[in-house]
């Protein structure tokens, strides 16, 4: 996909906009024009789930009208593209292909890093032809495994040990960092997501270096315990699409509203594999250092006792105090 070859899932062809270009969907359109898959939440937010009673997490199938050129589908698929490029209409919704091929062909494209916008059509050209149900269970699940450990002296704690992670089915590696002396205790955790401007850039935008910078301190004065440093840059969306979330903070929506504009969640992380981690090293009874409830009881729905939740309170400014707001009232953060 990210090289904009199609790619077939059960019978039917997709291929991304972001990376087609025209002459690459004239061939895809050959003998029949492809129709446009775009997820519920973009869907919502150019008005075009009035003809069906689509879900915000659920495909759009779009007829391909006449006047949907490549330039179009662009504009459609790009919010960066919504105030420059007014949408004609009226735009008609079709069934979904049955199955799971569409929502398969959105989640390839997310693992992509792409924006989930789809060219589609039945039986159409492909470079791969894969299954949805093989594309649907992609990820860190049961064969998570440890493939490396070292000792890693830090300035937080001396005694310090990194653990690797890999897993057949996910194209990310995780880490943990196990910091002081392992004992019978409950240790205190952190779980951090990647975020490359905040942890090595200094960004201001948001409290993530601060928050990790914070949370390995008190893990190393509480006497011991994990830090887990999961690849799920952006909320899961991924570097390059959180780059353009940003892009839509600039022009005045907040970070939900950034995320639901470019077709995801709110949130698309999965903390499953923090859960396989901790069941690796061995640790299911923790102390979590969070104020996200939904990591709580995301860790508890795969057997992790929780038996305290910290707070962590830090990195507050004047350019992220919006977000931070944003978390507390649309995303459930609690102190």
């Amino acid at each position: 996909m990210r090289r904009g070859w199609p790619v077939a899932i059960d019978g039917w062809s997709f291929l991304a906009i972001e990376t087609a270009d025209a002459g690459g969907l004239a061939e895809f359109d050959e003998g029949a024009p492809a129709d446009l898959l775009i997820s519920g939440n973009r869907a919502a937010t150019l008005k075009l789930t009035n003809q069906r009673d689509a879900q915000p997490a659920e495909p759009v199938m779009i007829r391909r009208a006449p006047w949907i050129d490549f330039d179009m589908a662009t504009a459609i698929a790009d919010p960066a593209l919504d105030l420059s490029t007014p949408l004609k209409g009226p735009f008609q919704a079709e069934p979904l292909p049955p199955g799971g091929a569409s929502r398969a062909a959105l989640k390839l494209a997310r693992l992509a890093g792409l924006l989930p916008a789809l060219f589609a059509r039945r039986d159409g050209p492909a470079e791969a032809r894969i299954f949805a149900d093989d594309v649907m269970a992609f990820g860190a699940g049961a064969d998570l495994r440890i493939v490396s450990r070292a000792r890693l002296p830090t300035r937080f704690a001396e005694e310090a040990e990194i653990v690797a992670f890999r897993a057949d089915g996910d194209t990310d590696e995780h880490v943990a960092l196990i910091l002081g002396t392992p004992d019978d205790s409950a240790p205190l955790v952190r779980i951090h997501s990647e975020c490359l401007t905040g942890d090595a850039l200094g960004s201001l935008k948001c409290d993530c270096g601060p928050q990790l910078a914070a949370a390995l301190a008190q893990i190393a004065g509480s006497g011991w315990g994990i830090l887990l440093y999961l690849r799920q840059e952006g909320r899961g969306i991924g570097l390059v699409n959180k780059m353009r979330a940003y892009a839509l903070q600039d022009q005045g929506f907040d970070t939900v509203d950034a995320n639901v504009r470019l077709g995801f969640a709110d949130d698309e992380r999965d903390f499953t594999v923090a859960a396989r981690m901790l069941e690796k090293l061995p640790r299911t009874r923790i102390r979590l250092l969070t104020n996200n409830p939904r990591k709580v009881a995301a860790l508890e729905a795969q057997g992790i006792e929780v038996v305290e939740r910290v707070p962590l309170k830090v990195g507050a400014n004047a350019y992220n105090q919006r977000y931070l707001d944003t978390k507390r009232d649309r995303s459930g953060h609690q102190l």
